[in-house]
């Protein structure tokens, strides 16, 4: 992917790019979740055999770290480069929440270790950029964007998790009922706050449960992040 050859392997000369496998494990996550990914269906998808995906990717978390990288695509380095470090901040996470609410099945990929492909480095330099101006070290600047993008992550799984949107990245009802079912079946006397909670949310006519949340959590974590720039300003 960093257009760095690879050592030579036996057999006959590839017929396909690492770019066409990964779209191709790609366009399958896309329509059937990330379940549906295997060595042996992407190969099927492909017209190869099993054995012969292997000349291309070594295993199956060297063709996830491909699929994050066709995934993310490119970052708009523009996103951050005008602008106070908050809004920049907050238009990059709101930028790349977009990349993976369109694959949200991103989001469940098991990492052994930080993805380095050539667009996964991309976003992180231009997370990276919204600090400039700011006196913050570099090692804190990295762990304010590492913050903001966890958040994000953690996120959008949760709204996998809690039936809210799918991993093909439709949306869902599942969740509506919850604070309903809540307020109904649970003691007020036992548990007081979360019935009080439940009751408020069903007064909420706010329906965009992942927008709300978003807006509240990354918020939230910008006051804490401007705290910071503050006392090394």
């Amino acid at each position: 992917m960093w257009g760095v050859e690879a050592p030579g392997r036996r057999g006959p000369k590839p017929g396909r790019s690492i770019q066409e496998i990964g779209e191709a494990a790609v366009a399958l996550a896309d329509r059937e979740g990330l379940g549906a990914v295997s060595m042996k269906a992407v190969a099927q998808a492909l017209g190869l055999t099993t054995m012969s995906l292997y000349r291309y990717v070594d295993s199956k978390d060297e063709l996830y770290a491909v699929m994050l990288d066709i995934a993310y695509g490119p970052p708009d380095m523009s996103v951050t480069a005008r602008g106070g470090w908050r809004g920049r901040l907050e238009r990059w996470a709101r930028a790349i929440a977009a990349v993976r609410l369109a694959h949200p099945w991103s989001v469940l990929i098991p990492l052994t270790e930080p993805p380095a492909t050539p667009n996964a480095t991309a976003w992180t330099e231009c997370g990276l950029q919204a600090f400039a101006g700011t006196k913050l070290t570099s090692q804190q600047q990295l762990s304010s964007m590492l913050l903001v993008d966890g958040y994000v992550q953690h996120h959008i799984r949760q709204s996998l998790q809690l039936g809210f949107i799918s991993e093909t990245g439709e949306s869902q009802d599942g969740g509506d009922d919850y604070p309903q079912n809540l307020a109904q079946l649970v003691d007020p006397v036992r548990f007081p706050r979360i019935v009080a909670a439940a009751r408020e949310a069903m007064m909420d006519d706010d329906e965009d449960f992942f927008e709300t949340e978003l807006d509240f959590g990354l918020r939230t974590i910008l006051d804490g992040v401007a705290e910071l720039v503050d006392r090394t300003s």
